[in-house]
This record gives structure tokens, C-alpha cells and sequence, in this order.
């Protein structure tokens, strides 16, 4: 049983004549009726009694007519739905970020992106590099904006650099400078300041202490365990100095005095990620160009 079949047998039925109902649906009257005969044999029934001038429907038929019409309209919002997503006006997109990235760069292109696309659902899960890698590897994201090097080689996914962002040191304004008051201070400077620190696990806590072991010191801890949300409202309750990237220090408005790192200073490198067996869905491959184009 074919769609056409089942268009030609509506057009009849409703039309009761076959020469006009081949106008109808554009096709030569031999053709209609081939397939009528075709829908018939393939069904074991009669559909029409065909009488000289007069087209009535079988029992067969009637009992046909109803459900012809439900699959022609089924198969018709089949093809708008998959139109729909072809031209990026339904769908959705499952984006992982590490908390410090949906603070600093996302809300931006996210936000260029929705204003385009306004139809597509966008489904942001929030954690470290670690978990972000697990969820795409299972299938669970469709892209991750993860922190390089991945914390395990993953010959399964594809990273592509997106950029490299300078880290900055944040402070109260009310508390004393760091680096005694220089405009940009060195990660030896930090050594016996007490530091606010995120949580086991997050991409920069493991960056920064890596940095001050390698200068030499341990680094001391005021309060750790937070996400960037905590993390910035310590700081800013002067409960010590953290170690941030750029852009979250731009966008965290009043109550934190921004200090850079003197070169090299520190830096990490930001890459967007996908499962390399199977290609992201259209909106996620949108929403990757206009990430990388950013």
C-alpha cells in the first residue's frame, strides 16, 4: 500500500468520478485507475461499485475512507515536522558548560542565537570537564564546551580549540591589594594570601593549584567547595581572593577588585566538543558555527 494509492482512492471517493479526480491530483486517468486496481488487489476488496455515470463506495470502501484520510494527514505533518527542523524552526540543542563558561561566554550567543532561532529549545547542562565528557561520550549532549586538555583521552570525541582565556585575580575592593598594591601581580604573590577555592573537581581549582605548587607553595584556603556563584560571593564578603577567568570577572559587576597576572600569567584553553561516530543535529551545528565565529 502506497501513499499515492491511498491520495488517488480520497479523490475518488470524494470527486465520484474518475476522469476528474485524475485532474485533481495530476495525473493521467489510466494511471488513477491502475493504481485504484493495484490499492484493490493488495487489499483482497473492492473499494468502488462502478456503475455507467455513478461511483458509489463499497463497504470496503467507506470502512477505507476515514483512516485514508488519517495516514495522507499523518504523512502531511510528518513532512512539516522534519521541514520544520530542516529550516531550524523547531528542534533543540543539549549544550554542555563548565559553570565559569555559562557565567563569562555563553549568555551572549546564546542569546544572538535564540533571537535567530526562536523555535529551538536550548537544554544547557552546567558541570566540570569531566562529567561534560562522560554525557557526550553517552550520548546525553549534542556539544560540550569543555576545558583542554580533557581530563582523560577520549579518541571518541572531537575538540576543536574556540579560545584562550587570560585568568585574572579577584579581591575586595575593602581588602588589602594583592602583590602590595602592583598593577598586575605574579602567582607568587600569592603565597600566604588566603584563597577562596571552588570545589574537587572544577577545572580551575586544579589549574591554580597546579600553578602554585609549581612556584614553590601550597596555596592556603579560606573557604573551599563552591561553584563560581559562591566563590564570587565570598570574595566579595572579603573572605579572600580567588583566581578567575576574565570574562566572569567582567561581567560580576560591582564589589570585586580585578587584578591581572603578569606574563605569562595564567590561561586556559576552551574547546568546543562532539562524539566523533555521530554528527550533532542541524540546531547544534548552527549553534557550533556561531560559537566558533564569535
Amino acid at each position: 500500500m502506497q501513499l499515492q494509492q491511498l491520495q488517488y482512492f480520497v479523490a475518488v471517493a470524494e470527486i465520484r468520478h474518475f476522469t476528474r479526480a485524475a485532474e485533481v491530483v495530476h495525473v493521467a486517468q489510466p494511471s488513477l485507475s491502475q493504481q485504484i486496481k493495484a490499492l484493490e488487489r493488495e487489499l483482497g476488496a473492492d473499494l468502488f461499485l462502478r456503475a455507467r455515470g455513478n461511483i458509489t463506495l463499497t463497504d470496503a470502501g467507506e470502512a477505507l475512507l476515514p483512516l485514508a484520510r488519517r495516514i495522507l494527514a499523518d504523512a502531511d505533518t510528518a513532512r512539516h515536522e522534519v521541514l520544520e527542523l530542516a529550516q531550524l524552526r523547531r528542534g533543540r540543542v543539549r549544550l554542555g558548560a563548565t559553570p565559569s563558561l555559562c557565567t563569562g561566554l555563553l549568555p551572549d550567543v546564546l542569546r544572538a542565537f535564540h533571537d535567530r532561532y526562536p523555535g529551538i529549545r536550548l537544554l544547557i547542562e552546567e558541570s566540570g570537564s569531566h562529567d561534560l565528557v562522560r554525557e557526550l561520550a553517552r550520548g546525553a549532549l549534542d556539544l560540550a564546551l569543555v576545558v583542554l586538555p580533557l581530563p582523560t583521552a577520549s579518541p571518541a570525541l572531537t575538540t576543536v580549540e574556540l579560545l584562550r582565556e587570560d585568568l585574572v585575580v579577584v579581591s575586595s575592593p575593602e581588602s588589602p591589594r594583592p602583590g602590595g598594591g602592583r598593577r598586575a601581580v605574579r602567582i607568587t604573590d600569592l603565597e600566604g594570601e588566603r584563597l577562596v577555592m571552588f570545589r574537587h573537581g572544577y577545572d580551575l581549582r586544579e589549574l591554580t593549584v597546579a600553578a602554585c605548587r609549581s612556584a614553590g607553595f601550597e596555596p592556603d584556603f579560606a573557604v573551599e567547595g563552591g561553584e563560581m556563584d559562591a566563590v564570587l560571593g565570598f570574595v566579595r564578603a572579603g573572605l579572600g581572593m580567588a583566581v578567575v577567568p576574565r570574562m566572569v570577572a567582567a561581567r560580576s559587576g560591582r564589589g570585586l577588585r580585578v587584578t591581572p597576572l603578569a606574563r605569562p600569567g595564567l590561561y586556559r584553553t576552551i574547546a568546543l566538543a562532539h562524539r566523533s561516530d555521530v554528527a550533532p543535529p542541524r540546531a547544534a551545528r548552527e549553534l557550533q558555527r556561531m560559537l566558533l565565529e564569535r
